[in-house]
């Protein structure tokens, strides 16, 4: 078994790219300023000298829905054979061979959900808006470097004033949008990123969108053909505009075509999506598969493979065995399944340091509009956790901080990590933080592992005998995102915590996020960032600032420290910011208490070739970089 390591470092990944088969490399994301301004480079796109169309895909193993233009689940799922596809001559690769050469074979990806398609920016939510960027059908304006920082995609080019209000996009040229629907222009962003901000959207940042692209104090024009200009009408700093303008990742954004969407309608459209990215939707089954065509002559990088499917599999034993039979090329799998990978002849496994993060959350903490006719439905004090008075200095307040705390340092942060994550990651303190823990987070906020000081807490704060909690894994394609969950609910356990453990899909699981109706504990993973308090705005109130997805948690003091921290545009003065609120969610353990951060480990099949160059690094919990993995 050989495992090829990335290192997050853009000289290290060009050495690899040549040294591949003959080192391993490992190591740390960087820590780098974002710049303002960006431009681009090309991604070496040699084709193939043999032919690797994998054998026909399994049939998917959770239930068949409704087909995209079916509103009858089919008796048994169909998986849409390969076309046959002649293969190619072997040639020397010369520069004018590799432009003749045309992709060729299939490629196929295990993925543990997809749900329905929702590819339209009106429609998307969890988790297409985050399997979708990963293929990628579609593009946003910029992506994220090995270095993690905001580099050029759509937009070649950018620039920020210095109060941070307005911000101008230059655009490639010459980018075919999917389906004959001509060249993407100005008016093309404009118009999607405003249906992602759209009243009724279930884009996470939506509220940010309408903040940024519609505020009725600024505006969103073209100034021609290519060039963008938005002006958010008051200072908005770089860490939430980035968020929404860089994929893949759970925050992120794409454009498609505004004509197609005029002429079809936003259902018709969205069945047969005409994007920018690298990666054609051909057809699709809800629940069971994407498949999908490569756009030969890309703008930016064509597939090597003439064909990418993704299938749902939702069981890791399943998944496990598609890639064993070679039915699958690469798959998402857990680290308890690295034994069974190795055991493949041929098989190879990526490792991708910094993956992402996983916290823990506590639902129904919604302290704004308590006894109005907007009080939260979720609200209710008799819930340990939750004070029944917003006061931080009241004593309802510190009971239900101690209640939090205990809950906190009753988790063996480091055990998970060596048992559960066999090493590939570290104990984590706080969400948002990652990877800049140490270099931010003052010394004094690390938690302990002390459960008999847990118990201790409990008892200070009027439950000596323990209480019952809902604890539920949000399924976001991170490593043990189950097994870890699973593991704090014993360690709760043994400090008197009834806990009642839920696993359902996220797409069960969100709405009652969104409409604030849970009540309960999530382990919630994110993906990278790219400053400390990117996802800062997931604490920000419904009422006071139309928020839609929410971390649990929304009080005067982070509606006015939030806000203050994402209209920052001085870097030093962000920081200050981004640690006063790290410290107010650190000693009374509000949310986003941090479990783990883990790295991404991806298998490689004996037909293709592992593709480190090709990888995005804004979110890295699924895989992504498809157009660059070549047959072997």
């Amino acid at each position: 078994m050989r495992y090829i390591s990335g290192k997050p470092t853009i000289v290290a990944l060009l050495a690899l790219s040549l040294l591949l088969a003959l080192i391993l490399a490992c190591g740390g994301a960087a820590e780098t300023d974002q710049p303002a301004t960006g431009s681009t480079s090309t991604g070496q796109s040699a084709a193939p000298a043999t032919s690797s169309g994998s054998s026909a895909a399994p049939a998917a193993t959770a239930p068949a829905a409704s087909s995209s233009g079916s509103s009858m689940a089919p008796a048994a799922t169909e998986v849409p054979a390969a076309a046959p596809v002649a293969a190619p001559t072997a040639t020397p690769q010369t520069a004018a061979a590799v432009a003749e050469e045309r992709p060729s074979g299939r490629l196929t990806v295990g993925q543990k959900e997809l749900g329905p398609f929702m590819g339209h920016p009106a429609l998307t939510g969890n988790p297409q808006i985050f399997v979708l960027q990963t293929a990628p059908i579609g593009e946003s304006l910029l992506t994220v470097s090995a270095d993690l920082e905001p580099v050029p995609m759509l937009a070649q080019s950018w620039e920020v004033s210095e109060d941070g209000s307005t911000w101008t996009f230059n655009l490639a040229q010459g980018v075919q949008l999917h389906k004959g629907y001509g060249e993407m222009t100005a008016e093309d962003v404009i118009w999607s990123m405003r249906q992602f901000g759209a009243e009724g959207s279930k884009h996470p940042r939506a509220s940010n969108m309408r903040g940024i692209w519609e505020n009725p104090d600024g505006h969103a024009i073209a100034i021609d053909d290519y060039t963008v200009e938005v002006n958010t009408g008051e200072p908005w700093s770089e860490v939430p505009v980035n968020e929404i303008l860089t994929s893949p990742g759970g925050g992120g954004t794409w454009i498609v075509s505004k004509k197609q969407s005029e002429e079809l309608g936003v259902e018709e459209a969205n069945s047969q999506i005409s994007a920018t990215g690298s990666w054609d939707l051909v057809d699709f089954q809800t629940s069971a598969w994407w498949l999908m065509e490569a756009v030969e002559g890309h703008w930016r990088k064509t597939p090597h493979f003439a064909e990418l499917m993704f299938q749902e599999i939702p069981e890791e034993s399943s998944r496990v065995a598609g890639f064993q039979t070679g039915n699958l090329d690469t798959s998402l799998i857990a680290f308890d399944s690295l034994s069974l990978i190795e055991e493949v002849e041929g098989a190879e496994i990526m490792r991708v340091p910094g993956g992402g993060e996983s916290a823990l959350t506590f639902y129904g903490q919604y302290y704004v509009g308590i006894g109005t006719e907007n009080q939260q439905p979720g609200y209710d004090p008799e819930l340990p956790w939750v004070s029944s008075d917003p006061d931080i200095n009241s004593d309802a307040w510190k009971n239900a901080a101690k209640v939090r705390t205990a809950l906190s340092i009753a988790i063996d942060r480091q055990g998970i990590v060596d048992t559960l994550l066999h090493g590939y990651g570290s104990p984590a303190v706080l969400w948002d933080f990652g990877q800049y823990e140490e270099s931010w987070l003052p010394q004094e906020l690390r938690w302990e592992f002390n459960p008999e000081r847990a118990k201790a807490l409990l008892a200070e704060a009027g439950y000596p005998d323990g209480f019952s909690i809902t604890l539920t894994p949000s399924l976001r394609g991170a490593p043990v995102e189950v097994e870890a969950c699973e593991a704090i609910a014993t360690m709760w356990g043994d400090i008197g915590v009834d806990v009642k453990f839920q696993s359902l899909p996220y797409t069960t699981l969100r709405p009652s996020l969104i409409a604030r109706n849970y009540q309960g504990s999530t382990c919630h993973a994110g993906g990278i960032r790219l400053e400390p308090g990117q996802g800062f705005s997931g604490m920000l109130s419904q009422l006071n600032h139309q928020a839609v997805w929410n971390r649990g948690v929304e009080h005067p003091w982070l509606d006015e420290k939030v806000s203050q921290h994402m209209a920052e545009v001085n870097t030093e003065a962000r920081r200050e910011l981004a640690i006063e609120i790290a410290t107010f969610m650190f000693e009374n353990a509000i949310t986003g208490v941090g479990l783990y951060n883990f790295d991404s480990l991806w298998p490689v099949g004996p037909n293709i070739q592992p593709w480190i160059e090709g990888v995005r690094y804004r979110d890295l919990r699924n895989i992504n970089g498809y157009e660059y993995i070549k047959p072997r």
